[in-house]
């Protein structure tokens, strides 16, 4: 039985698309939602300011904004559950997102994972977003429903 769904999100068009899903599903089932979001902060900061020019100042502030977003796309989900009469939670992470979402599941014992195929950092043209890949692949124990974009 599903009593508890994990909504990962990254603010994504498809991870918006999963978690209307999912709180339909929710709905169906009488089930509750946690809705995580997870920062991370060392892939962007790689991405956009070589090492050598990023000051140490400009972590804190980056990180602000990163939680600042988090907050802004948990809080959309939110509002679809409190809606729909769903019971929902927000959990934000800072990390790397396949590892800290199978650690959410696990530790929050969900039954399902509900997330879109590809988020922010995918390629238009991949199937598969890295992270949804790697959940997947990461522990066969956990039900995993993919939401295609």
């Amino acid at each position: 039985m599903i009593s508890k769904i994990l909504v990962p999100t990254d603010g994504s068009k498809t991870a918006k698309k999963a978690a209307g899903y999912a709180v339909e599903l929710a709905e169906q089932l009488n089930a509750s939602i946690i809705i995580l979001s997870v920062v991370d902060q060392h892939s962007l900061i790689a991405r956009t300011v070589p090492a050598s020019e990023a000051p140490r100042k400009t972590i804190a502030p980056l990180s602000d904004y990163l939680k600042e977003a988090a907050q802004i796309y948990t809080a959309e989900i939110k509002k679809m559950c409190d809606k729909n009469n769903i019971v929902s939670t927000i959990s934000i992470k800072t990390g790397h997102p396949v590892e800290e979402i199978v650690k959410a599941a696990k530790g929050l014992k969900a039954d399902l994972i509900v997330m879109g195929s590809h988020g922010r950092s995918a390629l238009s043209a991949t199937l598969l977003g890295s992270v949804s890949y790697g959940v997947i692949h990461n522990d066969k124990k956990i039900h995993v429903l993919i939401v295609r974009g």
